[in-house]
């Protein structure tokens, strides 16, 4: 029965297409479409290289981890093309009719997208982390509990139903064109793939006060208590820096969720939350307050003996470990 809310919402999904629909998707996608993809190989490449470098190293590869990493991430990375190319490129085609001017795309104004893109990256990614309805979908990354290059693919089948890529739509508005908009989030998600491992201590002081680095997202995926909710910057560090989410790795990483998922089912690892919102929500109490667990942050509950509009927000123990 817990599997019954993703397997409803993929059979809707899949009744939509037909083959001919899916084909003439793909046959009007290109390569910018398909980058991650493309590049596939060559993060299998270096899983191949960081597992031999630590083949004999306790606790940084565990296979059936490992394992769970790369199905998630690779049924992700189908089902992620066929929702870009049939819903998300047309939503964002829509935005851009109504776009404020047309910037067309030299090497100058790549850079300014870039940028742009990371800063839309950073609050996405904050978002993830303080809202409850899009942690449904991120908390799939954080379930590993160890660091690895594996552990970069563990994404969830349902942030484009959760809304992620609306975080980017205002450098559509602005006057990018979609594809290119979603190019340079492939890169930065390309470049994020090589910040998930143990292999890399601590870089030079000048590119670890700018750049994310493994270092800094090492500490991003930590439960210890100095390390939740911080760091989320994509390519760059300076956002954090910023706005106040920096944090130095400095003491060591308990990886992984305070309340980790238990079992290896694929479909159980993407909806565990969903199914845990719903239950929340189910709560006797004011629609108000059954809603409020959407936009809350994910620690917030409902107190059982005060009047509806009373609650408690401990501080962020989603993601805490027990004392």
């Amino acid at each position: 029965m817990t599997a019954l809310p993703a397997l409803l919402f993929f059979t809707v999904l899949m009744a939509h297409f037909s083959l001919p629909h899916l084909t003439d998707l793909i046959l009007q996608s290109d390569w910018r479409d398909w980058l991650l993809l493309l590049l596939s190989p060559l993060f299998m490449l270096f899983v191949a290289a960081e597992w031999w470098r630590f083949r004999k190293t306790p606790g940084v590869y565990d296979w059936r981890d490992s394992f769970d990493s790369l199905n998630v991430g690779g049924s992700y990375l189908l089902l992620d093309i066929v929702l870009v190319l049939a819903f998300v490129l047309p939503a964002m085609d829509w935005v851009h009719t109504y776009r404020l001017r047309t910037i067309g795309i030299t090497p100058w104004t790549f850079a300014a997208l870039f940028l742009g893109v990371e800063f839309c990256y950073y609050w996405f990614h904050r978002a993830s982390h303080r809202v409850r309805w899009f942690w449904c979908a991120h908390v799939v990354h954080h379930g590993s509990e160890h660091m690895n290059f594996t552990t970069a693919m563990r994404q969830s089948w349902f942030y484009t139903f959760a809304g992620n890529w609306l975080f980017y739509t205002p450098m559509v508005w602005l006057g990018f064109e979609p594809r290119w908009v979603l190019l340079a989030l492939s890169l930065n998600l390309a470049y994020q793939f090589f910040v998930h491992t143990q292999w890399i201590g601590q870089l030079h002081p000048a590119f670890e006060f700018i750049f994310n680095t493994p270092s800094h997202h090492r500490a991003h995926h930590g439960r210890n208590e100095a390390y939740i909710d911080r760091n989320y910057g994509g390519t760059l560090i300076v956002f954090d820096r910023l706005f106040g989410t920096f944090v130095r790795e400095e003491e060591a990483v308990d990886y992984g969720l305070v309340h980790p998922v238990s079992g290896h089912n694929l479909v159980w690892l993407n909806v565990h939350e969903w199914v845990a919102l719903l239950r929340d929500m189910r709560q006797a109490g004011s629609w108000r307050e059954k809603f409020k667990h959407l936009w809350a942050p994910p620690e917030w509950r409902r107190t059982g003996d005060n009047p509806d509009h009373a609650s408690s927000s401990p501080p962020r123990p989603h993601r805490r470990p027990a004392a």
